[in-house]
């Protein structure tokens, strides 16, 4: 099949496509990361969302089961240069071309992926479209991309969530995928996780940290919250903008003044400032990729990050009451704060990430740890 891909400043791209035959809208971004292509397409957070891989070679493993996210494919279309005519590994259980023709995605490969990425480096993520087929009309699908309404404004919660409570019992939401972890009497710890489009790394790393898992859907109200009686609360990733979340900002601040241990990670960590009184601004081509350097300013120590996420919290519209603890040493933006009196913290990365590096994963231990620090708050 043919491919366009066209951007909204007029820019135009021609390759060959792949997957599903049709026309897809969405931002267009760009995703450094050399390995988990799988866990990218599989991850509710690129929702409304045309992404680009920088690495050249893609889809060489295939697909599996047991690597996936999420229940599906959530961007709206894959750009890529190379594609493999096939998969060569003994865990591939489809062909990346097969993964997205089944779930309707389209794709376009032999695409100059270094020009694309230098473009929106230099000019910024913007709407754009891809459509694969038969000989596409370049004018009618730069058309197209100027409808994109943007990413501003855009609550996309309700695209990626289910609308019912979950237990997690060491295996993943998607029934083909098992994961083994402490049985639910043996669990030291029950942790709630408020559902934005949560990832399912997350729910594994805190099961293999003895947690019984509660996931909720994200218009629960902060009574349906605190009724359950968890030792903590995990707000989770998700897409779109935080801003637009009204109702979540006010459940979050509801939250953290009760005094429960809270956890926000990614758009969790935005709600979580938007909550108290920061404010969130639009980054002009985000962070996505595996390779983003971040520092514990608390301890010097520097972190090899999972990224992904366009929107950031200003670190000066932090209220009193709220201190910064990690920063970017890309490009100095806020990645992680906490409160200076409760047990809440958030992280703006994603240290549950897959493949790639398992730097931040200790930020898990601290939010397990922050449990003990509410009891010593309650016994005073």
């Amino acid at each position: 099949m043919d491919a366009v891909l066209a951007l909204a400043d007029g820019s135009t791209f021609h390759g060959v496509g792949f997957g599903a035959a049709g026309i897809a809208t969405g931002e267009l971004c760009f995703n450094t990361a050399m390995t988990g292509y799988q866990e990218i397409l599989t991850d509710p957070s690129y929702r409304g969302q045309l992404v680009t891989l920088t690495y050249p070679h893609i889809g060489n493993v295939g697909i599996n089961s047991e690597d996936a996210e999420s229940s599906g494919i959530f961007c709206a279309g894959l750009l890529l240069r190379n594609l493999p005519r096939r998969a060569s590994n003994w865990r591939s259980e489809e062909e990346l071309d097969d993964f997205l023709r089944r779930h309707g995605v389209p794709g376009m490969a032999e695409l100059d992926t270094r020009a694309l990425a230098r473009h929106l480096r230099d000019h910024g993520a913007q709407g754009a479209a891809l459509a694969v087929g038969k000989n596409p009309d370049p004018s009618r699908v730069l058309q197209i991309a100027r409808t994109f309404p943007g990413l501003e404004g855009a609550d996309l919660i309700g695209e990626v969530v289910q609308g019912q409570v979950r237990e997690w019992r060491g295996q993943s939401p998607s029934p083909q995928n098992h994961f083994r972890s402490l049985p639910l009497t043996q669990s030291r710890h029950h942790v709630v996780v408020v559902d934005f489009g949560a990832k399912n790394n997350i729910l594994r790393l805190l099961a293999d940290r003895g947690c019984r898992v509660t996931l909720l859907p994200a218009h629960s109200t902060a009574e349906e919250i605190l009724a359950l009686q968890a030792d903590g609360v995990l707000f989770s990733n998700g897409p779109g903008d935080p801003a637009a979340l009204l109702p979540a900002q006010q459940v979050v601040r509801q939250v953290v003044h009760s005094g429960t241990p809270v956890f926000g990670l990614c758009l969790g960590h935005q709600l979580l400032g938007l909550s108290l009184g920061a404010a969130t601004y639009k980054m002009k081509f985000g962070h996505h990729g595996a390779n983003h350097p971040v520092r514990d300013l608390r301890t010097g120590r520097v972190l090899i990050t999972s990224q992904n996420h366009g929107f950031a919290v200003n670190p000066k519209s932090l209220p009193d009451c709220m201190e910064v603890t990690h920063v970017s040493l890309f490009d100095g933006s806020l990645q992680g704060m906490r409160h200076r009196s409760l047990p809440v913290f958030s992280f703006q990365g994603h240290p549950e990430a897959g493949p790639g590096p398992h730097d931040a994963a200790v930020i898990f231990d601290e939010f397990l740890a922050s449990f003990s620090t509410r009891s010593r708050h309650e016994q005073a």
